[in-house]
C-alpha cells in the first residue's frame, strides 16, 4: 500500500551506461600526499572515538533512536491506546458531572446529545451484514512482475471505494479492522498499513458493514471502481486479494476516539 495520491512510480531505467559507470578508470592520484594524510586522518578518528566514549559514559549517545520499525509502530499504537483510555475516562467524568447539575438548559442539551449519539456512531450496532477483505497480491506474483506494481497492491482509494459503496447500500455501521468508521474518520495509508485515528493496521484489510445484505451486495456490484478492483482480483497476473462473506451478525463497536472537529477559518479581510 502507498499513501497520499498514490502516484505511479517511474518505470525502472535500463542498464544503459551502467558498465561504463562501473568500469570507468579512476585517474591516478599522487601518492605522496596520501602517505602523510592517511595517518593524520586515522589519528583524528581515534581522538573522536575517545571523546565520544568519555561523553557517553558507556551508554548510547542516541537512546531515542529506533532501529526496529515494527517495535516503533507497536510503541506508537500502545501510546495511542493509553491516550484514548484517558480521554474515555475524562469524558465519563464530564458526563457524570453534567448529569449531577440540575439545570434546565444543561438537561436539554444532554437530551440532544443522547439523541445524536447513535447517528454519530458512538453507540454499538449489531445485525446481519457482510465482510469484505482486501489484501495485496501473493508475494510470488509481486516478485515475478516486471511491470507496474501498483495494481498488485491495496491502496487507500480501494478501501475508501468499498466503504463508500457500503454507505450507499444503506449500511448502518461500518468498521475497518474492527474500528468504527464515522464522519470524521480519515483513511490514510502509511507504507503497507492503513492508519485510523492515528493507529496503523496491517493488511489484510477487513471491512465489515451492518445492514440489509441484498442492498449492500447490490451497491458493491453497481460501483464502477469496486467492479474494476474485482476484475483485477480475477486476473491471475494481478491477483490482488478480494474476499466477500455474508454474516449472520456483525458487531460494530461504538466509536471511542476523539470527537472534536478541527476546521479552517478564513482570515479577516484587511480593514474589517
Amino acid at each position: 500500500m502507498t499513501g497520499g495520491s498514490h502516484a505511479r512510480p517511474p518505470e525502472p531505467s535500463g542498464s544503459e551506461g551502467t558498465s561504463s559507470r562501473l568500469f570507468r578508470r579512476t585517474p591516478r592520484r599522487p601518492r605522496g600526499r596520501w602517505r602523510v594524510g592517511t595517518p593524520l586522518v586515522i589519528a583524528l578518528c581515534g581522538g573522536l572515538f575517545v571523546v565520544s566514549a568519555a561523553n557517553s559514559g558507556g551508554t548510547d549517545l542516541r537512546p531515542g533512536r529506533y532501529t526496529d520499525l515494527a517495535a516503533l509502530v507497536k510503541d506508537e499504537a500502545d501510546e495511542t491506546a493509553e491516550l484514548k483510555a484517558k480521554v474515555s475516562d475524562l469524558n465519563d467524568e464530564v458526563s457524570s458531572l453534567s448529569r449531577s447539575i440540575s439545570d434546565r438548559d444543561v438537561n436539554r442539551y444532554q437530551r440532544k446529545v443522547s439523541e445524536l449519539r447513535d447517528p454519530a456512531g458512538l453507540v454499538e450496532r449489531r445485525g446481519p451484514g457482510i465482510t469484505v477483505t482486501l489484501s495485496d497480491a501473493p508475494e510470488d506474483v509481486i516478485n515475478s512482475t516486471t511491470g507496474n506494481i501498483n495494481p498488485l497492491l491495496v491502496h487507500q482509494q480501494d478501501i475508501q471505494a468499498v466503504v463508500n459503496a457500503l454507505w450507499k447500500g444503506g449500511a448502518t455501521a461500518v468498521t475497518i479492522a474492527g474500528q468504527r468508521i464515522v464522519s470524521t474518520t480519515g483513511i490514510r495509508c502509511e507504507g503497507n498499513a492503513v492508519q485510523l485515528q492515528g493507529v496503523p493496521y496491517p493488511q489484510p484489510y477487513v471491512i465489515q458493514a451492518v445492514g440489509t445484505q441484498a442492498d449492500l451486495l447490490m451497491a458493491l456490484e453497481d460501483d464502477d471502481y469496486v467492479s474494476s478492483y474485482r476484475e483485477d482480483a480475477g486476473d491471475p497476473d494481478i491477483s490482488v486479494g478480494w474476499d466477500l462473506e455474508l454474516e449472520d451478525e456483525v458487531r460494530a463497536p461504538g466509536f471511542d476516539g476523539l470527537t472534536d472537529l478541527n476546521f479552517a477559518v478564513p482570515l479577516a479581510t484587511r480593514g474589517s
